[in-house]
């Protein structure tokens, strides 16, 4: 849990330095690009699952 807070705020001081300097923001900017990093990331815990698995 402390993982995710700390890159929440590390995310929320990118993104407030960004705006500030007047730069786009460096993250997607609509929610299917959001979506297709939660797939990646689900798409690599089930690989992991399927592997123990086989093995």
């Amino acid at each position: 849990m402390k993982d995710v807070i700390l890159a929440l705020i590390a995310g929320l001081i990118v993104g407030i330095v960004f705006k500030f300097m007047k730069l786009p923001l460096p993250a997607p900017p609509v929610f299917s690009a959001v979506v297709g990093v939660f797939g990646v990331y689900f798409g690599g815990v089930i690989a992991s699952w399927v592997a123990k698995f086989f093995q």
